[in-house]
């Protein structure tokens, strides 16, 4: 008897222990509601930018912890005459959620917008406010705000393919033969491809049958049976959002090789159709340092905006390596870079060493943008 009267004590003890734990975990989850918004004023009206640096900055008073720890906040929207019961959408706050404040980009607003009913190119009204909380048990704002925005003209019905065609693609007017845009993004695609002065191109969501088919116009995608052209027979890389309807194109003006040894260029590759660039018996010559001979390069891409304005782009290694070759074809992979030619560079196979190489790049639909060194002869 007296041994089960210290078992059930010594029980107690421990049920009352962690009682009193889930108490106090449950009191240190306790914040405030934030009382007061300040950023965006109420009624802000908003005309959404296709720009990927667009964006809203939205800040309000902070809420208080019980512990005086981090609150975590979340930035909720509704239809207008929503109680925010269920948000049609919530996103932390920036730092994850740690600071009184986010920045909502013009791209995220607009589907915001279309989740609350509003039309693409059309002006609606959203409500908002902050949920704050410790990780669980959020609460909302005491404030409610509505902001008026005008949507994007972005399509509801995103083509899963898109392709370049017309008497001025690569393809020409055969249908068959349209360049396919490589899908980077859902909604978006690019491609690289050469077009004539002049001469009308458009794009298609097929390469068979009537497809549906879009246009360009200023800047803004739209879909129809109309036909764009350029100023200039080039290479060109056409970016498309078919989510907000916007378009940049811009004309590649070279695509030459850098060796960072000498921090020279050793030569340009030339475009030869289906968005590969190459350069034909190119000698290579590795630079002799005192712990040895020195192989690495990158590439460079001389791009033009529509405004004329010239710029420079480096393009290195998708995954990092400071080594040769390997026989892995992933080491070839190239994306944009830093600028410094020391980084994110490559190494020629050491068989390329005085030796003559064709050197091809690859801007295509199928897979990453790669390129590769073919050693054609000795010097």
């Amino acid at each position: 008897m007296k041994t089960l009267l210290i078992r059930l004590t010594i029980l107690s003890s421990f049920l009352l222990a962690f009682l009193g734990c889930e108490d106090e975990e449950l009191r240190d989850t306790r914040v405030t509601a934030v009382k007061t918004l300040y950023e965006p004023t109420d009624n802000k009206s908003v005309e959404l930018q296709t720009s990927a640096s667009a964006s809203v900055y939205f800040e309000w008073e902070p809420a208080k912890a019980e512990d005086s720890g981090m609150v975590l906040y979340e930035v909720a929207f509704d239809i207008e005459g929503g109680d925010f019961s269920e948000p049609i959408y919530k996103m932390a706050s920036d730092n994850n959620g740690g600071y009184n404040h986010a920045t909502v980009s013009h791209k995220q607003l607009n589907k915001i917008g279309a989740l609350a009913g509003i039309g693409a190119a059309e002006t609606g009204k959203l409500i908002w406010t902050v949920f704050s909380s410790k990780g669980i048990n959020d609460l909302k704002g005491e404030e409610v705000r509505t902001m008026e925005i005008t949507r994007l003209a972005g399509f509801a019905d995103v083509p899963v393919d898109v392709y370049v065609t017309g008497t001025g693609s690569e393809g020409g007017t055969d249908l068959a033969s349209a360049s396919i845009m490589k899908g980077i993004a859902p909604g978006e695609f690019e491609i690289y491809t050469k077009l004539t002065a002049g001469e009308p191109y458009f794009l298609t969501d097929g390469n068979a049958g009537t497809p549906r088919q879009f246009y360009i116009e200023n800047g803004v995608l739209k879909e129809g049976s109309s036909s764009s052209t350029v100023n200039a027979t080039g290479v060109y890389r056409i970016n498309l959002d078919f989510n907000v309807g916007s378009v940049v194109i811009i004309e590649v003006v070279d695509f030459r090789l850098h060796f960072a040894p000498t921090d020279q260029y050793l030569f340009s590759l030339d475009y030869v159709g289906d968005g590969i660039f190459k350069a034909e018996n190119k000698p290579i010559e590795f630079k002799q340092e005192g712990w040895g001979r020195d192989e690495r390069y990158k590439f460079t891409m001389t791009i033009k905006d529509s405004e004329g304005n010239e710029s420079l782009e480096w393009w290195g290694t998708l995954n990092t390596t400071d080594g040769r070759p390997t026989g892995n074809e992933e080491y070839y992979y190239m994306t944009v870079v830093s600028a410094s030619r020391w980084d994110d560079k490559w190494k020629f196979d050491g068989i390329m060493d005085m030796a003559y190489v064709d050197v091809i790049a690859y801007f295509w639909a199928e897979g990453p943008y790669t390129h590769n060194v073919i050693k054609v002869g000795d010097q």
